[in-house]
């Protein structure tokens, strides 16, 4: 297989060239969490406004994710990359700009798009210039980065609000983002032949998919915050699910779909994207959880919070450069077996802490599931997209990227809820809040569980030993 369409482009540099477009995109929505409070401060707004600077950047996101496999083979990766690069700068000089609330929840809707179109083309572009023997330790790597920017982008947003101010955090993406887009303008190859040039737009499937993506994210964000009046609350999901069936049928019998059907025949890619999806599930919920553990039942502030969750990425990007390994040596299953064993037990396990589990206790089931996820995740995702013809790459990117997303906020949203339920008439009571804790680590551990079975069907053949024939 050839290393790079381009012979005088060594494939490291197609690497670093996606990782920082990557990593410029994936700090940046996490950066901004901590200055919400400032944005209602500074324009006088309300949480629910506010909340739409992270809201809108992912609602926009998603509605974007579904284009790129059309955009891309119509006009190519390289072009659509850049494209998207050009999105998030302009983004970020509008959110530098903004003078009101409207203009930075426009700077983020734009950052969003542009998100939309950089993210699911990250890894095709990278398998485009590797082989499939060797992606597995190249992921591992794309997965350090991209495991450790959501931990520590927080760290950086409060940094850069103790030190400066609100418009940094979108001045901060410029450089950046000029860098790799010029880097990405001479380093990633051009692909002209073989562009689907008279590929027709299927625009019955983009309005549907529209649809259903947007009312499912409208639904999860604003249900939570009681505002939606009873009709819509129950009309938003009902209008996601029909628009979801219909999306189905539409690209099952187009000729030309935007999310081909024809992804989930592949075996791999069709249980990998089962796993990613429920692992996604729990990182967010121990997300929404072990703050909750930290601060309500043992009295810890979010110094200590924020330092837990570091943990967990940090022993995750180091396993994953491990898993990655492991993936191309030993294969999917024992690789994604062993990191989901793990990440189970240390959710059942947190669902045991109470206020007199001990820090180093606590911590250290943090990293156990930092070191699950790295051994389970980003190889899953990588084994199932190489179960994917070439030409489906971006598509099935798109896809991973939607429904783990969609999934995930839904599994918030039900946690959360939960959580809220289980509180009713006793919202003091930290007895109640640690039982509801516990109850949904072990609901969430026993999801996980339930993967075993599904892994345990994946190839054991590493991918080098399926090119040349070898035994598994």
């Amino acid at each position: 297989m050839l290393q790079s369409k381009s012979p005088t482009i060594p494939p490291y540099v197609v690497m670093v060239t996606v990782l920082l477009g990557t990593l410029t995109v994936s700090l940046n929505n996490s950066a901004l969490n901590p200055a919400i409070p400032e944005f209602m401060t500074i324009f006088g707004t309300g949480p629910l406004l506010a909340s739409w600077i992270v809201a809108g950047f992912m609602m926009a996101m998603g509605l974007t994710m579904p284009l790129t496999g059309y955009l891309s083979a119509r006009y190519g990766k390289r072009r659509i990359y850049l494209i998207g690069l050009a999105l998030f700068i302009c983004g970020s000089l509008a959110g530098a700009l903004a003078g009101d609330i409207y203009g930075v929840l426009t700077a983020r809707a734009l950052q969003g798009v542009a998100g939309g179109l950089i993210i699911p083309l990250s890894l095709p572009l990278i398998f485009a210039a590797y082989g499939k023997e060797k992606r597995g330790r190249i992921t591992g790597i794309w997965g350090t980065a991209v495991m450790l920017a959501p931990a520590i982008g927080p760290f950086i947003g409060g940094v850069v609000l103790e030190l400066s101010s609100w418009p940094v955090l979108f001045v901060m993406n410029i450089p950046v983002g000029l860098v790799a887009f010029g880097i990405a303008a001479t380093a990633l190859p051009k692909t002209g032949d073989g562009l689907q040039n008279n590929l027709p737009f299927d625009g019955t499937g983009f309005v549907l998919a529209t649809l259903a993506i947007g009312t499912t994210m409208l639904w999860l964000n604003l249900a939570p915050q009681g505002i939606l009046p009873d009709a819509m609350l129950w009309l938003l999901p009902v209008i996601a699910a029909l628009s979801l069936g219909a999306f189905i049928l539409v690209e099952m019998r187009g000729q030309n779909p935007l999310l081909s059907p024809a992804l989930f025949t592949h075996s791999t890619y069709r249980t990998c994207i089962i796993i990613v999806t429920v692992q996604s599930v729990g990182m967010f919920v121990t997300v929404v959880l072990v703050p909750l553990l930290m601060h309500t039942i043992l009295g810890l502030n979010a110094i200590w919070t924020g330092s837990a969750l570091v943990c967990t990425a940090i022993f995750a990007s180091i396993s994953v450069n491990l898993g990655g390994r492991w993936l191309d040596w030993q294969g999917p299953r024992p690789t994604i077996l062993s990191g989901l064993i793990i990440t189970c037990f240390a959710t059942l396990a947190l669902g045991f802490c109470d206020g007199q589990t001990s820090l180093p206790a606590l911590f250290g089931l943090m990293a156990l599931r930092g070191v699950g996820l790295g051994l389970s995740y980003i190889p899953a995702t990588t084994a199932g997209l190489n179960g994917i013809p070439e030409n489906l790459l971006t598509q099935a990117t798109a896809m991973n990227n939607i429904s783990r997303r969609v999934v995930s906020s839904a599994g918030i949203v039900a946690a959360s809820a939960y959580l809220e339920w289980h509180r009713q008439g006793t919202p003091a009571n930290p007895a109640q809040t640690l039982e509801a804790i516990g109850q949904v680590f072990w609901v969430t551990g026993g999801m996980i569980a339930c993967l075993l079975p599904v892994a345990s069907r994946l190839p054991s053949k590493a991918f080098r030993q399926i090119a040349t024939g070898g035994a598994a």
